[in-house]
């Protein structure tokens, strides 16, 4: 018969040292692991939606304010005002601001974007801003997660069904659960050769997106400005799909605004908006008066979208455009930014207040004066329930 093993200190220590070598070696990991530097403070109760407001107010008071470097303009991922500093994410109760959840990295927050009712914040590491989290409004949940190619300045556009991130070298479009469905110029680290770029020495330096599509202005070599209006969701997402490319003979030209039919750009040099349509076609040409624009962005970013219209700070005017055609439907001249909605009204910031507008003729009702202390520069708005907020540069400003 064998005889039956027997177990003998050598073995016991010989395990024993396996256990903690696994042990410190789990230890280490986690010590050095994205979950051990990362704090999730989600809400105790979904924050509720505030009320809708039925008139604009007779005045306007400063309710809170919070620090939100990482915002050029104010984020709501419904019901929460979302800020971002430093290195963490905030949700805030828009009646009190009152701190809801918190979502914070060991490393430094790039921008906050939102759209599907989640708050998307990007963080960056050594190289670029590669780290994406979305985060549910009511709660700060965590939702989908990514990791991205997009670069240091990135803002991110929303255009009611994809999330495009910017960027001068590349920007590309992700859809709700943050898959990617398109990648459009020559990225950090280029993983296929073949990827269908016609021109790839250009930069961009500025994008605007609409109807699943995005259209950006591309600095090639050789070339004053050419406009290029791609699909948002191809049939391959490393082979974009151009819906047109043209030269502008301009150098200095923003995308405006983007629809299923047109696209509309800025000529700054020569002051004028130019309408294309899907043939690259120059269709109608309006004067403007354009002023400085200051901006943190790595490409410029131009029109704001409030429900079906669409609103245009050109730097001294804001032009509403038609939702369609894209052509210039009115003017308020010696603004500061393009406006929000408010109780079926439009409220556009103006020196020294905030002015109420039919939002159909742009017609100016009266002024709410805003006291914004030493504020200066532009002010970009939204607006949840009865609640205005104001970006004044670093910081988010609520107003009721």
């Amino acid at each position: 018969m064998v005889r039956p093993e027997r177990r003998t200190r050598g073995d016991l220590v010989a395990v024993a040292v396996i256990v903690v070598a696994v042990l410190i070696g789990s230890g280490v990991l986690w010590f050095n692991s994205d979950a051990r530097a990362t704090i999730s403070e989600t809400a105790a109760e979904p924050l509720p939606k505030p009320p809708v407001p039925t008139s604009v107010p007779a005045a306007l008071h400063e309710i809170w304010r919070a620090p939100s470097a990482a915002t050029l303009v104010p984020v709501i991922a419904s019901p929460a005002v979302v800020t971002g500093n430093g290195n963490e994410v905030l949700g805030h109760d828009p009646l009190t601001g009152r701190v809801a959840w918190r979502y914070a990295r060991d490393i430094p927050l790039c921008t906050i974007g939102t759209e599907w009712d989640r708050a998307v914040a990007v963080f960056a590491k050594s190289r670029n801003c590669s780290e994406v989290t979305s985060l549910r409004g009511p709660t700060g949940e965590r939702g989908p997660q990514r990791n991205t190619d997009a670069e240091f300045g990135t803002r991110l556009l929303g255009d009611g069904t994809y999330l495009t991130a910017t960027g001068r070298r590349s920007f590309e479009s992700w859809r709700s659960d943050l898959v990617r469905t398109q990648q459009f110029g020559i990225p950090p680290q280029l993983k296929n050769p073949d990827n269908n770029i016609k021109r790839p020495d250009c930069t961009y330096s500025s994008i605007a997106v609409g109807h699943e599509r995005a259209a950006a202005i591309e600095n090639c070599p050789g070339e004053t400005g050419r406009v290029t209006t791609i699909k948002t969701h191809p049939e391959d997402d490393e082979k974009p799909e151009e819906v047109f490319s043209v030269s502008l003979g301009s150098r200095d030209a923003s995308v405006v605004a983007v629809t299923d039919e047109r696209v509309a750009v800025v000529m700054r040099d020569d002051p004028q908006l130019v309408l294309f349509d899907n043939t690259g076609r120059v269709v109608a040409t309006h004067p403007v008066r354009t002023g400085p624009l200051a901006s943190d962005d790595n490409v410029r970013v131009e029109s704001t979208a409030i429900g079906r219209r669409i609103y245009w700070h050109t730097g001294a005017d804001t032009i509403a455009l038609d939702p369609k055609t894209l052509d210039p439907l009115w003017t308020v001249p010696d603004t500061l930014g393009a406006g929000t909605s408010l109780a079926n009204r439009l409220v556009m910031p103006v020196q020294g207040g905030m002015a109420v507008l039919d939002p159909v003729t742009g017609a100016r009702e009266r002024v709410i004066p805003v006291d914004r202390g030493d504020h200066t520069g532009p002010v970009r708005l939204n607006s949840v329930g009865p609640v205005v907020l104001e970006q004044r540069g670093d910081t988010l400003v609520a107003l009721r």
